[in-house]
């Protein structure tokens, strides 16, 4: 029997993306904050984490400076989407056809997958790897 761990864990990191841009209105503002947090994210953890590894003693702080780390990396394809996704009608063009509330209660339930180290990283690379092969 196999498990599909995408099914487990979230549907599409893509769409995570475009769905927290968007809200529940799809205003400019939202967008321009989500995509800061994405980015702030990505280098404020990495750089705590790392920053903590190299200047803290072996122990609880290398725990807390990997487990930073790998929040951090989970920001980097949500901040990568949330890029690709901002000019122009392309977020209105991901988005078409898609009910906004499910999709907004179903991803903002499954975002505590990003306090998980490096799990959005790991399904970002395995989907964008599917979405190559078809």
């Amino acid at each position: 029997m196999s498990v599909d761990i995408n099914a487990l864990l979230l549907r599409d990191i893509r769409r995570l993306a475009a769905v927290d841009m968007y809200g529940s209105a799809g205003s400019r503002l939202r967008r321009r904050i989500i995509l800061a947090e994405f980015i702030a994210g990505a280098l404020g953890c990495c750089g705590l984490g790392l920053w903590t590894l190299a200047t803290q003693p072996l122990g609880g702080w290398t725990v807390f400076g990997l487990w930073v780390a790998g929040v951090g990396v989970n920001y980097i394809p949500l901040a990568l989407h949330a890029i690709a996704l901002f000019p122009g009608r392309r977020l209105e063009s991901e988005l078409a056809g898609v009910d906004i509330w499910p999709e907004l209660r179903y991803y903002t339930a499954a975002q505590f997958w990003i306090f998980a180290p490096a799990v959005l990283l790991v399904l970002a690379i395995r989907q964008e790897a599917e979405r190559r092969r078809t």
